[in-house]
């Protein structure tokens, strides 16, 4: 490192951020880019611009009035916008007039110490405006603490831990102005551009493995619940029922389960096609979550037959519960592009028994489902009660 003079080390960061950026060019995002990916990718160009501008101001290819707060305004709001990417990530959504606060008002600290014409100043006012919007950076990685990845937390420490290097610069200047011992501002200086190589290699491996940690996650989620009504589908349903299937067989309130099927859904996607028929989807799932309450559960299991789960509900207040969807769904017609579409739903009601399988309970359910598209469709029907079904 002590061989690398400061000239050197600037070109190192140019090269490097154009290779990020290459990459990011060549790099197969899927169907559409993530936003907070693509946010970051314009930090990393606008970065890249910047220390090609310092480069060339070092070498003497431009001039240094030029280079330098030309350079240096690009690198704060590279860096800005480096951390609204990470508030992005987090899904903050407000980030954007902060941080174009913040990498203004560091641009405009840095182009008054260098009006003043000292070396010195501009050097303090660069390292410590450089740490703080790292410092930002570091915040927006670690936002959502308690909720975060062990990577972010991670990225979040070690941006902190890199910024304060490179803020250290600055600080010792203003806590230290005599020097101590062996922290020299030689040594400072190559602390402070060996921290700066290594944000931009940790932040930028760091986001793109982010990426892939959420592309996990989607995947992971996509697995349990319906892309198209963003309820659980048949497999997450059943995982969230199996709990309350060991429950019933211990002495306590029961637990109802509805099973309801769109009456005549075919006629819809033949008359007025597919997308009609998904507009009426969602807005028979949004019918039902009015009529629900936060612990009950709806799921869609295959087709246009959808499940509820009633937790501590009797057949009685289910089949009531039952009854307000279907007035619902009834009064409640779907404007599409061509036409308004009405529809109906009929509901098979029954609670779990200790003796239940999961088969049984649906056997069930689905004999009352049966009974009431028998008895002319848009109806509730509920199956027996085991004393009387003995």
């Amino acid at each position: 490192m002590s061989n690398l003079d400061p000239t050197t080390m600037v070109l190192v960061l140019a090269l490097g951020n154009l290779a990020l950026c290459a990459l990011l060019t060549f790099f197969d995002h899927g169907t559409a880019r993530p936003p907070a990916l693509g946010v970051w990718a314009l930090a990393r160009q606008v970065q890249a611009g910047a220390w090609t501008l310092l480069a060339l101001g070092g070498a003497s290819v431009l001039p240094e009035p030029l280079s330098l707060p030309a350079g240096f305004a690009l690198l704060f709001a590279g860096v800005a916008i480096e951390a609204g990417a990470g508030w992005e990530e987090a899904g903050r959504d407000g980030w954007r007039r902060p941080t174009l606060v913040a990498g203004t008002l560091a641009i405009g600290v840095f182009l008054a110490c260098y009006l003043v014409d000292q070396g010195g100043l501009r050097s303090l006012a660069a390292s410590l405006l450089l740490g703080a919007l790292y410092l930002n950076v570091a915040a927006a990685l670690g936002a959502g603490w308690a909720g975060a990845s062990l990577l972010r937390r991670f990225l979040a420490v070690l941006t902190a831990v890199l910024a304060l290097v490179v803020a250290a610069r600055g600080l010792s200047v203003l806590l230290l102005p005599g020097g101590w011992r062996w922290l020299s501002s030689e040594l400072l200086r190559q602390l402070s551009s060996a921290a700066l190589y290594l944000l931009m290699l940790a932040n930028a491996f760091g986001m793109l493995l982010l990426g892939r940690e959420r592309a996990g996650r989607e995947l992971a989620r996509l697995e349990v619940v319906d892309p198209l009504t963003n309820v659980p589908n048949r497999r997450g349903f059943f995982a969230a029922l199996a709990p309350w299937m060991a429950l019933a067989r211990r002495p306590g309130q029961p637990t109802a389960l509805v099973v309801l099927d769109l009456d005549g859904f075919k006629r819809v996607n033949d008359a007025y096609g597919h997308p009609a028929g998904d507009a009426v989807l969602r807005h028979v799932v949004e019918l039902c979550r009015r009529q629900l309450r936060d612990s009950d559960l709806l799921g869609r299991l295959v087709g246009v037959e959808f499940a509820i789960l009633l937790p501590r509900t009797r057949l009685e207040e289910a089949l009531l519960v039952a009854e307000r969807i279907r007035a619902a769904i009834a009064s409640s017609p779907v404007k599409s592009e061509r036409a308004m579409i009405a529809m109906t739903a009929s509901f098979g009601v029954t609670v779990i028994r200790p003796e239940d399988s999961t088969v049984t309970l649906f056997q069930r359910a689905d004999d009352a489902l049966r009974d009431a598209k028998d008895g002319g469709r848009n109806r509730v029907s509920g199956a027996l009660p085991a004393a009387l079904e003995a």
